[in-house]
């Protein structure tokens, strides 16, 4: 009977656990003139996508809304002339490993399964191009 109460207290405090066990560890390291994240590690649902990290870099440094977080700069497209001009864009480059811009759509799992190290997906983020 003990073994059995055991068991399911074991269970029972296992749920949380299983609940970030279902996340992936990504650690946020800036390079060159981009703000400093001061907490580096943050787990992250494996179903979202890079432009979803982009964005959540964009709101957590607080970047002007002239500023965007790109995996690659994107070739510009000539506007209808009913447009408006847009302000200038200082884009964001994110590299893994320090090696590669993966694409905006590209999900976290897949990324992780393949570029994954010691636990965590390393993720290197910047202002200006860095590498590649």
């Amino acid at each position: 009977m003990a073994d059995s109460s055991d068991a399911q207290a074991a269970l029972s405090t296992s749920t949380p656990a299983d609940k970030d066990a279902s996340k992936i560890c990504v650690l946020l390291n800036a390079t060159g003139n981009v703000p400093i994240i001061k907490k580096r590690t943050w787990t992250v649902d494996p179903n979202k996508t890079v432009s979803w990290i982009q964005k959540f870099i964009h709101k957590y440094l607080k970047l002007d809304a002239n500023e965007q977080i790109a995996s690659a700069p994107q070739a510009s497209k000539s506007a209808p002339s009913d447009c408006s001009p847009c302000p200038p864009i200082s884009f964001q480059f994110l590299y893994v490993n320090q090696t590669f811009a993966p694409a905006p759509d590209q999900i976290i799992k897949n990324l992780y399964e393949c570029h994954g190290t010691n636990g965590k997906l390393v993720l290197y983020y910047c202002k200006n191009q860095a590498w590649g």
